[in-house]
């Protein structure tokens, strides 16, 4: 009797024994699998890697740029310094900053990317609602000639663009990109046009019909309801705008040469700024320009946008959400 009782007990141990590693195994497949397969250790896993590597791809460019500005002139040189310089040096910072005449050259690039920006998200914003919320006539026609604008390269009206603003005066002032923009014309006006119908069109129409039954104007209609509630579209709009002027390369060195002249010129003309010293027929660098200089004044030039994004990147994200731009 003793003995079956203590069979009986033995058995009992070795159930409960194999129930727990049974749990716990069962435990562990899903922390490592997962009860689906983006649940577990795995995906987790796989989902990290590949966003670290999507991460480097898009950050080692600003890596590399600030590890050569801080490089002097020996580690240039050096095939064994690859990323970290022996010795850091602000030298390559400081001659950009005084050959992109910095200050100056950025308050440009911000006055001409700031208050075009705004234009359009104004102008943008009320065309598009026009054409998704009234009746426009021939609206059609209008839709397909703005996406046609869009289509043809800036360089196949470059030439009457600028025979006209040389008529107006309007040649080496923000005035060649404010006019344009102001008019629907800016840079990308087209795709913001749609960005801002695509969403007026999701709202529903019971908010127009409140607002008309209490004797709202069309205008007051879209400034006092549609507008407030297109904060999210317009933010993308401005930012979009804003990245794009701040870029811009090739109307500013068309329309813009003397004086008024935004960053990207400025990079474009550092060594001519720094170097010119004639010396009969015999070019005299003075001040050489290295990689690392035009890779600090790369660095300061895409600071800015860098910032700025950094501060409202929930809203942006969030706003490209709303638009339906990844619709």
């Amino acid at each position: 009797m003793i003995q079956e009782l203590k069979l009986g007990m033995a058995k009992a141990g070795r159930g409960l024994h194999s129930l727990i590693w049974s749990r716990r195994a069962q435990k562990a497949k899903l922390m490592v699998i997962g009860r689906n397969v983006s649940d577990g250790l795995i995906a987790k896993l796989v989902i990290y890697f590949l966003l670290t590597v999507v991460a480097y791809l898009y950050l080692q460019p600003i890596l590399y740029m600030i590890s050569t500005m801080l490089k002097p002139l020996a580690d240039m040189y050096d095939p064994t310094v690859r990323w970290i310089p022996r010795q850091a040096t602000f030298e390559n910072i400081a001659k950009a900053f005084e050959g992109l005449q910095y200050p100056k050259a950025l308050l440009v690039t911000s006055a001409i990317a700031v208050s075009c920006s705004i234009m359009q998200v104004a102008v943008c914003s009320m065309t598009g609602y026009a054409l998704a919320r009234l009746a426009v006539p021939l609206r059609a026609v209008f839709i397909a000639l703005i996406i046609l604008t869009f289509v043809i390269p800036p360089q196949v009206i470059i030439i009457p663009l600028y025979v006209i603003f040389s008529k107006l005066g309007l040649l080496n002032t923000i005035f060649v990109f404010l006019v344009p923009a102001t008019l629907g014309q800016g840079v990308k006006s087209a795709l913001f046009i749609l960005i801002f119908m695509q969403f007026f069109r999701s709202q529903p129409p019971s908010l127009e019909e409140a607002a008309k039954l209490d004797g709202a104007s069309t205008f007051r209609l879209f400034a006092g309801i549609m507008l407030p509630l297109a904060r999210s579209a317009c933010l993308v709009v401005f930012l979009f705008s804003f990245i794009w002027y701040w870029n811009l390369y090739y109307e500013p060195s068309m329309f813009l040469t003397k004086g008024f002249t935004p960053l990207s010129i400025r990079l474009d003309m550092l060594e001519e700024i720094l170097n010119p010293t004639l010396l009969g027929n015999t070019r005299t660098i003075v001040n050489p320009i290295t990689e690392g200089t035009k890779m600090a004044a790369a660095f300061m030039i895409i600071l800015p946008p860098i910032l700025i994004f950094m501060v409202l990147q929930k809203w942006f994200v969030s706003g490209i959400e709303r638009t339906g731009i990844v619709e």
